[in-house]
């Protein structure tokens, strides 16, 4: 993680604090941190107030943890969210600061995952949750009028993409942080892109579909917004096992070239002979040889090689699932990337 901040701020600063903001929420999250951990992690990150008001209890917190003498002032709210039963804002004195938006979007989904603990009834997140006990999701399904038999898909999206009308949804957190699930019931479902698309399962294996839509999601980049898990054959079974917290030697190879190195090791995969991949790179033959040589020494195998193009392609799929990328910011309608880390150009 602090490599690739250290890498985004070289290209983007703003990319760099972006992702720290969304990887400080993530982790006050994974912890159970409560509303007060959250607004405290808001007004840090800020340097001012954050607040929030939940079925009309309002609490408040500074950057020492304390809660401020004045009252509140809804004059103040330079960046707010609400939802129903509850709002959540910073209070500033002129103009919103450059994080404030992210600040309050990623407390605005502490809040709301919070409020969905919080509720007697279980929603979405429960029927996708493989640790509960089968009959606990049928009765679940069974409380939405869902059989157990029915054909599902659940669909992954980025936590902070809009809410997709008249299709139920949560914000769930995965080992890639907080993302949000939809239940795809008909097939009829546009979610905003980008979009990781389950496979189709009985109801009462919807488990199965989130997991594979979560690995999609994490194959999609911005010339391929939208990746369908069953596209991947029998590479899903293949990235579902894996485990990102403990790359295998090929994927830290991988993730350890350079930009153009990893663009030369594509076109060496790709092109069916040196001089067609020089050509393709712009580069005279015997540079390439040389590249390939090198690449090849590093690597510990032939990329041109038949088991070696095998290797190539396994360890890319999983450098995908292994590496934080840059988090999405929409503006608007619309979602814009940061820029991607440097070993990206050769997946």
């Amino acid at each position: 993680m602090h490599q690739l901040v250290g890498r985004l701020n070289s290209l983007d600063p703003q990319a760099s604090e972006t992702l720290r903001i969304v990887s400080y929420f993530d982790v006050l999250i994974a912890r159970n941190a409560g509303l007060d951990g959250l607004l405290r992690g808001a007004a840090v990150l800020s340097g001012t107030v954050a607040g929030a008001e939940i079925r009309g209890r309002v609490n408040r917190r500074d950057p020492d943890g304390h809660t401020p003498a004045e009252a509140a002032d809804v004059r103040r709210r330079s960046s707010h969210r609400s939802d129903g039963d509850w709002t959540v804002w910073l209070e500033r004195d002129g103009e919103p600061g450059p994080d404030d938006e992210m600040i309050v979007e990623r407390l605005a989904l502490g809040v709301e995952l919070i409020e969905a603990r919080r509720r007697p009834e279980h929603g979405l997140d429960a029927i996708i949750d493989a640790a509960r006990p089968i009959t606990e999701r049928v009765s679940l399904l069974a409380e939405r009028r869902i059989g157990p038999a029915t054909p599902v898909r659940i669909l992954a999206v980025p936590a902070d993409a809009p809410e997709v009308e008249g299709a139920p949804s949560a914000i769930v957190p995965t080992r890639y942080g907080l993302l949000r699930a939809v239940l795809d019931l008909y097939g009829k479902v546009t979610p905003p892109e980008p979009v990781g698309l389950g496979i189709r399962v009985r109801a009462d294996r919807a488990p199965e579909s989130w997991e594979a839509a979560v690995v999609a999601l994490r194959l999609t980049e911005a010339s391929v917004p939208v990746v369908d898990a069953a596209d991947l054959g029998a590479m899903l079974l293949l990235a579902q096992a894996y485990d990102p917290r403990n790359p295998h030697e090929d994927v830290r190879a991988l993730a350890g070239l350079d930009r153009r190195s990893a663009e030369i090791l594509l076109a060496l995969v790709e092109a069916d002979s040196l001089r067609s991949a020089a050509t393709t790179l712009g580069m005279h033959h015997s540079t390439v040889q040389a590249r390939h040589e090198a690449l090849t020494h590093a690597l510990g195998y032939d990329p041109r090689g038949h088991v070696g193009k095998m290797r190539y392609i396994a360890a890319a799929l999983l450098l995908r699932l292994t590496e934080p990328l840059p988090p999405l910011r929409w503006k608007g309608a619309r979602r814009v990337s940061a820029d991607r880390s440097p070993t990206s150009g050769g997946r």
